[in-house]
């Protein structure tokens, strides 16, 4: 991690709180729980990140879950895509204040025009089968996926049966039910 990314990440979390009186971005009832529930979740994406990652893609970044957090943490450059728009002067607010190294897309992941990373996070934001055509399109050849998920990971798993993949399945350090889907490998089997 950065040196000084713990500082930063006290100073994103004192700005979401702040901006949570009048935008959603956490549940009310999260907020005392900021650091375990939401930076923390993402924090257990860092030693999961492949070495020498260049730049990385966040999927409905919303509070700046994982995305930005990774962003600070790690100081490898992330694409933060969030279609909303009131989120996304968050997302940018927040970065002019850490001096985070990301950009924020303010447009449907579906319309993103950024270049594929060999990273892509995502963090509760669709089931498997309507995730992986949206983080195969912005992934490299030989990309790695990393997906925060919960008790139904399995379920989705199931159900995707039309992308061929590598799983590996790390139980979560932040929830009981939770498990990180590291995906390499991913491309859409042949019809």
């Amino acid at each position: 991690m950065n040196p000084d990314a713990d500082a930063k990440l006290r100073d994103f979390a004192t700005l979401l709180l702040r901006w949570n009186a009048t935008l959603n971005l956490i549940a009310a009832r999260d907020a005392a729980t900021l650091w375990d529930r939401h930076i923390a979740d993402s924090l257990q994406l860092v030693p999961l990140m492949p070495k020498d990652t260049p730049r990385a893609i966040d999927l409905g970044t919303g509070g700046g879950f994982p995305g930005l957090v990774l962003a600070i943490a790690t100081g490898i450059p992330f694409d933060l895509i969030e279609s909303d728009q009131r989120k996304a002067s968050f997302l940018r607010t927040a970065i002019l204040q850490t001096g985070a190294p990301a950009t924020v897309h303010c447009c449907r992941i579906e319309d993103a025009t950024v270049p594929p990373a060999p990273l892509v996070t995502a963090r509760a934001l669709a089931p498997l089968p309507r995730l992986l055509p949206l983080a195969a399109r912005l992934l490299t050849d030989n990309g790695t996926c990393l997906f925060l998920k919960g008790a139904k990971a399995e379920d989705e798993l199931a159900a995707a049966t039309d992308w061929s993949m590598a799983v590996d399945r790390v139980p979560s350090q932040t929830g009981q039910d939770g498990v990180v889907l590291r995906i390499t490998g991913l491309c859409p089997k042949a019809s």
